[in-house]
């Protein structure tokens, strides 16, 4: 049964950085494709980055250059380290993982996911 948990959420200023954590359960997450995605409310959930299984990673044009995706050695971790917050950023971030991800920031693409981690980002 796989299971997926998010963890690192929080408030912070314009600026700051916070590091997500997705901690999975029932397999390793270089088998599968893995992503963190976001929803603002009232809007559409949106792709933020992803890593495929071949480990190529890739992330959204609003996050380039700030946000980072990667893997733990021990494969059962997957990490969004975010700097230069903006209050743009503001939303509900999720993990999720799916078999096999044509795009990696597609959420139709995978079809497990974990409960959320809320971030905030003050002006």
């Amino acid at each position: 049964h796989v299971q997926l948990v998010e963890s690192g959420g929080g408030t912070v200023q314009a600026g700051g950085s916070l590091t997500l954590s997705c901690l999975a359960s029932g397999y390793t997450v270089t088998a599968y494709c893995m992503g963190w995605f976001r929803q603002a409310p009232g809007k559409a959930r949106e792709g933020v980055a992803g890593i495929g299984t071949n480990g190529v990673a890739a992330a959204a044009d609003s996050v380039k250059g700030r946000f980072t995706i990667s893997r733990d050695s021990a494969k059962t971790t997957l990490f969004l380290e975010m700097n230069s917050l903006k209050p743009d950023d503001t939303a509900m971030y999720y993990c999720a993982t799916g078999v096999y991800c044509a795009n990696v920031l597609s959420p139709s693409e995978y079809d497990t996911w974990g409960q959320g981690t809320q971030v905030t980002v003050s002006s």
